[in-house]
C-alpha cells in the first residue's frame, strides 16, 4: 500500500455538509441533495447512476491495481420532519424540516472519501458508493434492493456508518454482531358504545379497556422474553374523547415494537395480536389493527466487522475503538443491504456534548468530517489489495 491519500481541505468538507444542512429534504423527495450530489461526482469524472429508489445516487470507482473484490459503501442523505432549533448561520432554510440525524455528515464525508480514492485509485477491484434516500421510516434502502442495487452493481460485501452523540469525536464503536433493532408499527382503533359518564353500565368503556390492554402488553416483555434477549414494546400515541361526561365510544392506539431475535419477533407479533383479540371480545368491543413490519435487525457479520475494527485502531488507535458496546434499540434501514450481502455497520462519536438524534438542537460535528472520510477510504485500501 502506497502512502496515505490527500482529502479534500476541511474547508471544502464543511461547505458542502452545510449545503445540506441548510437545504433539507425529507423520504423521496432528496431532488436537491441527490442532484447536488450527481454533480460533484460528475465534476470529479465518475460515471453517475441517479434514480434508483427515485432519488438514490450509485457511482464505482476501479482500482488501479486490476481485478479484484467489489465493496458497497453507503451514505443515507434524508432530512427529519423536526423544526430545527439550533440557531446556527446554516440552519435549516426549509421550515419544519432539518438533518437532526446526522445525514448531511454522512454524505459529507463519503463524498469525501470519493474525490479522494478518485485521485489515487491505488487499489484492486471496485468500490461502489451509495447515496441512500429515505433511511428514517420509508425504507429507502429495502426500495434500493427491489430496484435491483445488488444486480446492477454485484458486490461482495456492504459497509455504513453512523455518527452517535455521547461517544466522544475520535471514538468509534464496532459491534460483532447485533447493531441495531427491528422495527414494526402499529395502529389500533377499539370501538365500543359511547354512553354518558353517569351511567357506564349503558355502554362499553374503551378507556377502561385500552388502559387494561397497555398494562397487559407489557407482560409479552417482562415475562415472555427471555432475559438474554432485548425487546421493547412502546405505545406511544392514546387519542380518545373530548369532554368531561361522555365515555367515548373508540380509543385509538399507537405504538412500536423492536427486538433484534427475528424468531423472538414473529412470537411477541403473535401474542401482541392475541391480546388484543381476547381484550376486545372479553369487553364486547371491535378491534381494526394496521401492522406493519418496517425494519429487520441490523445484525453485522462478525469476519468484517473486525475488518472494520481493524481499519479504526490503526487510524484512532486501539484505546478509542469500543468493541461491543450495548446495541441500540433504535433502528436501520441498512439491515435490508446487509440481509443481502455480508457487511458491518459502525458507529463514529459525534462528541459526549452533542444533543441526541433527532433533537431539534442536534448538529453533526464537522470535527467528524475528515475522520469518517479517512475511515472510508483507508478501510477500501485495507479491503481491496
Amino acid at each position: 500500500m502506497t502512502a496515505s491519500v490527500d482529502l479534500p481541505d476541511n474547508a471544502e468538507l464543511q461547505a458542502w455538509r452545510h449545503d445540506f444542512h441548510q437545504h433539507p429534504e425529507t423520504a423521496f423527495e432528496e431532488h436537491r441533495t441527490s442532484a447536488r450530489i450527481a454533480e460533484l461526482l460528475n465534476e470529479w469524472g465518475f460515471e453517475v447512476t441517479t434514480g434508483i429508489a427515485g432519488t438514490g445516487v450509485v457511482a464505482a470507482l476501479d482500482g488501479q491495481q486490476g481485478e479484484g473484490k467489489t465493496i458497497g459503501l453507503r451514505a443515507d442523505i434524508d432530512a427529519l420532519d423536526i423544526r430545527e432549533e439550533t440557531a446556527l448561520t446554516y440552519a435549516s432554510q426549509t421550515p419544519g424540516k432539518m438533518h437532526a440525524c446526522g445525514h448531511d455528515g454522512h454524505t459529507t464525508m463519503l463524498l469525501g472519501a470519493a474525490w479522494a480514492l478518485k485521485q489515487q485509485p491505488d487499489f484492486k477491484g471496485r468500490v461502489v458508493f451509495i447515496f441512500q434516500p429515505a433511511e428514517e421510516n420509508a425504507g429507502g434502502g429495502r426500495v434500493m434492493v427491489e430496484e435491483g442495487l445488488f444486480e446492477r452493481f454485484p458486490m461482495d460485501a456492504v459497509y455504513g456508518l453512523h455518527n452517535w452523540p455521547g461517544l466522544p469525536v475520535g471514538v468509534a464503536a464496532v459491534h460483532d454482531t447485533d447493531v441495531m433493532a427491528a422495527f414494526d408499527i402499529f395502529s389500533l382503533t377499539l370501538t365500543g358504545k359511547g354512553c354518558h359518564a353517569a351511567m357506564p353500565h349503558l355502554g362499553t368503556d374503551t378507556v377502561l379497556a385500552s388502559c387494561q390492554l397497555i398494562s397487559q402488553l407489557q407482560g409479552l416483555v417482562s415475562r415472555e422474553t427471555p432475559p438474554d434477549k432485548s425487546a421493547v414494546l412502546s405505545i406511544t400515541s392514546i387519542n380518545a374523547g373530548d369532554t368531561f361526561n361522555v365515555i367515548p365510544e373508540q380509543v385509538a392506539l399507537r405504538g412500536t415494537l423492536r427486538c433484534f431475535d427475528m424468531a423472538h419477533k414473529e412470537h411477541l407479533e403473535e401474542r401482541f395480536k392475541q391480546a388484543i383479540a381476547s381484550l376486545a371480545e372479553f369487553h364486547g368491543l371491535t378491534v381494526e389493527l394496521d401492522y406493519q413490519r418496517c425494519y429487520p435487525a441490523t445484525i453485522n457479520t462478525p469476519e468484517h466487522a473486525q475488518h472494520c475494527a481493524s481499519v479504526l485502531e490503526s487510524l484512532l488507535g486501539s484505546d478509542n475503538v469500543v468493541r461491543n458496546p450495548p446495541p441500540s434499540m433504535a433502528s436501520e434501514d441498512f439491515s435490508f443491504l446487509l440481509a443481502e450481502r455480508p457487511g458491518a455497520y459502525i458507529w463514529m462519536g459525534n462528541g459526549e456534548e452533542s444533543a441526541s438524534l433527532h433533537n431539534p438542537r442536534y448538529d453533526f460535528n464537522d470535527a467528524l468530517l475528515p475522520l469518517g472520510a479517512r475511515y472510508w477510504v483507508e478501510l477500501a485500501r485495507a479491503l481491496l489489495v
